[in-house]
């Protein structure tokens, strides 16, 4: 299964592009459509694609963002059971704003991630883009974060991250998943709008 995941599915811009990115690309668009919309099946169909994006990231040697996969699997199982049970009296969660405390402690986490992963990633792997790669792992870590818990400006942080994302995935030649990443921050835009509409309603 993983050799056919790995093999080349079609040639995007020169490049191969591997059945799993392909796979990658169309379960990821589906996932944050449906988070867009607050809908409970954006979990499972995440976690179906992290785990294929895992196999994508690691082949290219994205090593922090492979690992990132495996946290996102881990999120994604938890932000299944939040957005169901994670409310006043285990009631579904609503949208809501970060408080001021949460965004001292998604600061303080975001730079001691950044700063520790990028030190793991330039000395200890063979990564080319270790700053790019550790900026963007915690960025999404903290993203998702406030995704479980339904905070609205977790799109902001998708936002950031993502045009970062764009020109990285680019540059390592992934060119499929650096389009899907144009349409996430589509789809980011689109979700800001709503979920803030969903506060204010």
């Amino acid at each position: 299964m993983i050799d056919w995941l790995n093999g080349t599915a079609l040639t995007a811009f020169g490049v191969a592009t591997t059945w799993a990115e392909v796979l990658g690309f169309v379960t990821g668009l589906l996932n944050v459509g449906l988070l867009v919309r607050q809908h409970i099946l954006n979990w499972p169909l995440g976690i179906l694609n992290v785990l294929l994006l895992m196999l994508v990231f690691g082949t290219a040697g994205l090593y922090a963002d492979m690992g990132l996969q495996v946290v996102y699997v881990i999120l994604g199982f938890y932000g299944w059971w939040a957005w169901l049970y994670g409310g006043a009296d285990r009631t579904h969660l609503v949208v809501r704003r970060t408080t001021r405390a949460e965004w001292l402690g998604q600061a303080v986490a975001g730079a001691l991630l950044t700063g520790g992963l990028w030190l793991f990633l330039d000395r200890l792997t063979g990564s080319t883009v270790p700053l790019a790669d550790a900026l963007t792992t915690a960025l999404s870590l903290l993203a998702t974060y406030g995704q479980t818990r339904k905070l609205v400006e977790n799109w902001w942080l998708w936002i950031i991250a993502d045009v970062i994302y764009i020109p990285l995935y680019g540059y390592k030649g992934l060119w499929l998943t650096a389009i899907l990443y144009v349409a996430f921050l589509t789809l980011c835009v689109l979700g800001l709008r709503s979920w803030r509409k969903a506060v204010i309603a």
